[in-house]
């Protein structure tokens, strides 16, 4: 959407997309916003995804929600790429700043977007690398964009520029904090560069590394000296993850035991050696994640209808929703949601392999997402042999996903990892109760046999026995509603991450100027 607001934050714009490039500067009428908190620091989040505009996973929600549970605290703007998703949305976008290109990165232009609640979007228009049609990292065929590390190479220099004021928007950011590989050069880009900007750097699932080749150097600029275990290589390869990861201030991650988990060969991918010795350093971290107050069942506009805890005729409304929805035929058994990403990761085949065991024992199943072609066939092929009684929606819908969980017994997450996963958080806080492998965020935020089930190992037997409990608990309302109140009332809210993060932020900054102030 383009019009022509002024900007109100001291920056310098111009004339909305399509219009001239010159940049004009600000009336002397407009001031800086200023905070009352002494600690407030500009906080420069870059991200490949942001709910709000376009998201294909818990990155999307994170990039979304933690931004603005910080406002209070920080000033916290996020920088993303110019798909056509964000582009083509109902947000004025105006041009504030333009930055030049660097080996085979193209220049690109920086648009400004304020949402209706406030927080500012630094958008990064470069047509000819995100104006396509399709997700942030690939075709609608599901294969990735061969130019993905010129794209995201492109995201993470932007980010240095901004940091290092070079794009003169009238902002500059006391740390930068880069979410995932799509935004891992960014603290490396700041590294070589010697910026003494701290930076901060996130792993989300470190089983999405962005490894390419080492004949991509000359096109992305990369100094010879990251070719080495302390930088970017990778087994002969360079990382994009593992570049965030070097040459940042401090790592985390979204929980805990993940935290944990990644410095071990099981969940280390590779890495392992490397994050152990960060975690000796003290530079390695878990800080899990929280969700929004959209998932609070009494007013989410998305449910067939809204319910309080103990109004479970409230739930069976939605519950007669989803069956009606998914072809499921009536029944008074458990009801088991499978609102996931469709990949490996996620333990869909042990869920195929238990799924004659749930309907035998009286359940149904109704699974929404997409992912892999060979696992949304796998899917589609379950319910051709359970008609009726497994229902399977290949897509995503965000309306349809809030009414699964607010009309599910159960939600079904056999994740052989799963860094810290927001669907249990979700289907607790409507009264869903999630029978989930004792791994990572599922661990953190699941207490076995009081707002879920847990089981240890990723085999049939081991899933079975947790579903076993299930349906005996589901036998006895009495317990299977008080568990219900347990979860639905169990504080996953965003507050339990802010203060930490907030926290690092200004000991991050505070370091560097301490650093500064000795040389």
């Amino acid at each position: 959407m383009i019009s022509a607001d002024l900007d109100t934050q001291g920056e310098r714009f111009s004339q909305p997309i399509g219009g001239p490039t010159s940049l004009v500067d600000l009336p002397n009428t407009v001031r800086p916003v200023s905070s009352q908190n002494p600690n407030r620091k500009k906080v420069l989040f870059v991200t490949s995804e942001l709910a709000d505009l376009v998201k294909t996973g818990g990155l999307g929600d994170v990039s979304a929600a933690l931004p603005r549970a910080m406002a209070h605290l920080h000033d916290v703007r996020v920088l993303i790429p110019g798909y056509p998703q964000v582009l083509e949305s109902d947000n004025p976008i105006h041009i504030i700043g333009e930055l030049g290109g660097h080996a085979a990165l193209p220049p690109c232009k920086i648009g400004r977007m304020d949402l209706k609640d406030g927080l500012v979007i630094y958008v990064l228009i470069c047509p000819e690398l995100y104006e396509r049609e399709g997700t942030p990292y690939g075709a609608n065929n599901g294969r990735d964009w061969p130019d993905n590390h010129i794209r995201f190479a492109r995201l993470g220099l932007a980010a240095a520029d901004i940091a290092a004021n070079l794009a003169q928007i009238h902002w500059c950011p006391d740390l930068v904090h880069a979410h995932d590989w799509p935004a891992g050069l960014a603290p490396a880009y700041m590294h070589w560069r010697g910026s003494r900007t701290p930076t901060l750097f996130t792993i989300h699932n470190l089983a999405y590394q962005g490894v390419v080749s080492l004949a991509s150097c000359p096109e992305l600029g990369i100094p010879e000296h990251a070719l080495q275990q302390e930088g970017m290589e990778f087994y002969g390869k360079l990382s994009f993850l593992k570049a965030g990861m070097a040459y940042s201030s401090h790592i985390t991650t979204v929980s805990a035991t993940y935290a944990q988990e990644i410095t071990t060969p099981e969940f280390g991918c590779g890495l392992d050696g490397f994050l152990a010795s960060k975690t000796q350093q003290g530079l390695l971290s878990g800080i899990p994640n929280g969700i929004d107050e959209s998932w609070e069942s009494s007013t989410d506009p998305h449910l067939t209808h809204p319910f309080n805890i103990g109004d479970w005729e409230g739930k069976a409304v939605n519950a007669a929703h989803v069956r009606n929805l998914f072809g499921l035929h009536d029944s008074t058994g458990p009801l088991f949601a499978v609102v996931s990403r469709l990949v490996y990761q996620k333990g869909l085949d042990l869920t195929e392999a238990v799924a004659s065991f749930i309907v035998e024992s009286g359940g149904q199943i109704a699974i929404i997402g997409r992912g892999e072609p060979e696992e949304e066939q796998a899917m589609r092929a379950l319910a051709l042999r359970f008609p009726g009684q497994i229902g399977v929606r290949i897509g995503f819908n965000e309306t349809d996903a809030r009414r699964m969980f607010a009309g599910s017994d159960f939600l079904l997450m056999p994740s052989r990892y799963e860094p810290c996963g927001l669907s249990q958080m979700y289907a607790q806080r409507f009264g869903s109760l999630p029978v989930a492998r004792n791994t990572g965020g599922l661990a953190d935020t699941i207490e076995d046999g009081v707002t879920g089930f847990l089981f240890n190992e990723s085999t049939v037997p081991s899933y079975e026995a947790a579903l076993s409990r299930a349906f005996k608990v589901f036998a006895y309302p009495g317990l299977l509603n008080a568990m219900r109140c347990r979860a639905m009332a169990a504080p996953f809210n965003w507050c339990q991450s802010v203060e930490p993060y907030a926290e690092l932020y200004e000991q991050l900054v505070a370091k560097t100027l301490g650093i500064s102030g000795k040389q």
